[in-house]
């Protein structure tokens, strides 16, 4: 019981630092600490995999799946969205007939 209650004290204490560490973000620095955060949904997307691995019962085997299909879609979404944020600061080049692309 005190272990759980420890994994719960430590989520917490996680949530919050993450939150106000966040909040304190300056909007520039947004586009480079999200590339950052993919790695790290990459490490979230392992761990899922390893929970999937080691689960027995259907019931652990259907988290660890929506474990592993969640990370995956978290990790392949930010990885668009960078690119798409990376996108607006390229300098565009005139096409054929002087339009912009």
């Amino acid at each position: 019981m005190l272990d759980g209650f420890l994994a719960l004290y430590i989520f917490m204490l996680a949530a919050f630092t993450g939150y106000e560490i966040i909040a304190r973000v300056p909007v520039i620095l947004h586009t480079p600490l999200m590339s950052g955060s993919n790695f790290i949904h990459g490490i979230v997307l392992v761990g899922a995999m390893i929970a999937l691995g080691h689960a027995q019962t259907p019931f652990e085997l259907g988290i660890g799946f929506l474990g592993v299909l969640l990370g995956a879609g978290n990790a392949a979404g930010g990885y668009v969205v960078t690119e798409r944020m990376l996108e607006m600061f390229k300098t565009s080049k005139p096409g054929a007939g002087g339009e912009k692309r």
